[in-house]
């Protein structure tokens, strides 16, 4: 098999969401895969940018067609990823015909582990059929504030106590990867504790943050339950006085892989959140955020909508390397590193 090129590895950095139900021959998103080596996609049950009520998931019958024919795009290697935490962060709607899952607050408060294996089970086979292979959940943030606008609010946080969270996590993975279905925790180094929403803007969480709301990473981490984790644009001046997590080695590189001895894919959260565009260009975010330490990044292509993004991205990450701001070295570092997880999807379905 030959080499792969620096820009067929830059390809494989980005998971990209895209507009429509079904595909066409000169679908944007075709190209992405057949041509520059686009690493996977992510799907949503709206389209935010155009004010649409639907977008990828429209019922069952058309979504299995729709990853099919994904798949077939990338000989079977594509990861096709899905935020269904349950509760209200949930793309598969009951309008639609799929079946609802209770919260991870609710499965929290009752804190009955079989129901959350149930729940995550659930979830899991509903996705499996779908022909979704990677949700991006569980959400393993504290609720150290009740009224977080985008955590505690929602229900998304199992339980105040890490403990609790890290139990109900390992379930809800492991219940996953029995059905076929990778996970990714979310938001490091927590966002449980924050006064606002990273959809809107910088969340700065220096004042609020506590190093307790990185127990049930490390937790995750130390029983082998963690092959991703999502990085949050939260700003903690504890871990770096002058990036948010998201573009902060010393978050990524120096905690993270070093002292927390994580060996995972690192992903980012979208990069099209306010909390990164206000600030920078989303070409320039991607280089920075790879530089720092980000293996995986997530441009959702919802919040807003630019068919050639993906080839801007590279394009831009390409002068990286050619100006000597990116080292190869992190481009290949990033690429095994994803190459790795999916080779983790040939490892699910282990017992519970």
């Amino acid at each position: 098999m030959p080499r792969a090129s620096l820009r067929q590895k830059i390809g494989q950095l980005f998971l990209i969401g895209f507009a429509g139900d079904t595909l066409y021959p000169n679908h944007p998103i075709v190209t992405d895969i057949t041509e520059e080596n686009l690493a996977g996609v992510i799907l949503f049950d709206r389209l935010l940018a155009g004010k649409k009520n639907t977008n990828n998931i429209i019922d069952a019958a058309q979504l299995q067609r729709l990853t099919a024919d994904l798949q077939n795009l990338a000989g079977g290697n594509l990861l096709i990823a899905v935020d269904q935490e349950g509760g209200n962060v949930n793309r598969f709607l009951k309008e639609r015909g799929f079946p609802i899952t209770p919260s991870a607050a609710e499965l929290g408060r009752a804190d009955d582990i079989r129901s959350t294996v149930a729940s995550a089970r659930q979830t899991a086979q509903m996705l499996h059929a779908a022909g979704v292979n990677w949700n991006l959940a569980p959400v393993v943030d504290i609720n150290v504030n009740e009224d977080n606008p985008i955590i505690g609010r929602y229900g998304r946080s199992f339980s105040n106590n890490g403990q609790t969270v890290a139990t109900h996590a390992t379930a809800w993975i492991r219940a996953h990867r029995a059905e076929g279905i990778q996970c990714c925790l979310k938001h490091f180094p927590g966002h449980g504790s924050s006064h606002s929403d990273s959809h809107l803007g910088f969340v700065d969480i220096t004042m609020s943050w506590q190093a307790t709301e990185l127990e049930p990473y490390q937790l995750l981490i130390d029983r082998g339950d963690a092959d991703a984790i999502m990085i949050g644009h939260l700003i903690n001046k504890k871990l770096d006085q002058n990036y948010p997590a998201t573009l902060s080695s010393a978050t990524l590189q120096l905690l993270l892989r070093n002292k927390m001895h994580f060996k995972g894919v690192i992903i980012s959260d979208d990069m099209q959140m306010k909390a990164i565009t206000n600030h920078y260009g989303v070409e320039e975010a991607c280089c920075k955020a790879l530089i720092a330490g980000i293996d995986l990044l997530i441009i959702g292509n919802n919040l807003n909508h630019d068919a050639a993004i993906l080839k801007k991205a590279k394009d831009a990450v390409e002068r990286g390397v050619e100006k000597g701001e990116i080292s190869e070295h992190r481009i290949e570092e990033a690429y095994d590193f994803v190459q790795k997880f999916k080779l983790s999807l040939n490892r699910c379905h282990e017992p519970t």
